[in-house]
């Protein structure tokens, strides 16, 4: 079981059809923006690659030119270990078998959308939750205040956290159907975790994440 500490690190219907267009469509609603991550990533792969390139040839091109020095007589050689490195694959968590078992994380999508960018005077900021799994069966997933973290926070300072700040909350197993969300209304009073102290006015961060997941991030304001 995971502390609270380790929980805090982490801040997305079936159709009879061919299962894999079926798989990319889903998968193209839930990862469009992921696109352009994809192409500065490339980018950066192509200028690392001639990077690379270059120095490789400059390797080369010394090798080349350099003069091999006499030696008066050729020494004995001397063993040398060797040493084999093995790569220890990590395991990932396998997708349900059937509908019901607990949702792969690389499965289920979060998100967190504020009612409005700027919250005046008394006015409670109000947040919609989503939970989407994308895998190709149900699942469940708890979608509780320990295990889906939701976390607001105004620089380095952290205001309120669901983890914290919700007493008495346990699990929430819900049953998520492929592409079917799963909704939830969030309404803050502004009082940081654990106090009657108000926030004070200034720019916050709403983060909505949970172990394995994605963290998704929005910005809002406090006037």
């Amino acid at each position: 079981m995971e502390s609270d500490t380790d929980r805090t690190r982490y801040l997305d219907q079936d159709v009879e059809d061919d299962p894999e267009d079926t798989e990319a469509y889903w998968r193209r609603r839930v990862y469009v923006l992921a696109g352009g991550i994809t192409l500065i990533a490339l980018v950066a792969w192509a200028c690392s690659g001639s990077a690379h390139k270059r120095s490789t040839a400059q390797v080369r091109n010394a090798a080349a030119t350099e003069s091999p020095t006499p030696t008066p007589s050729a020494a004995a050689p001397k063993p040398t270990a060797t040493v084999t490195v093995t790569a220890s694959p990590t395991a990932l968590p396998s997708a349900p078998r059937r509908a019901g078992d607990t949702c792969a994380p690389r499965d289920v999508v979060v998100g967190v959308t504020p009612a409005g960018t700027v919250f005046k005077g008394r006015q409670h900021p109000r947040f919609g939750l989503s939970v989407v799994n994308t895998g190709r069966r149900a699942c469940t997933f708890d979608v509780g205040p320990k295990a889906l973290l939701i976390r607001i926070s105004s620089g380095s300072d952290r205001v309120w956290s669901s983890d914290r700040c919700v007493s008495g909350a346990g699990a929430n197993i819900q049953m998520l159907r492929r592409g079917v969300p799963y909704l939830a209304t969030l309404d803050w009073d502004r009082r940081r975790c654990n106090s009657d102290a108000h926030a004070a006015p200034g720019t916050y961060v709403i983060a909505v994440g949970a172990p394995g997941i994605k963290t998704h991030r929005e910005v809002f304001r406090l006037g």
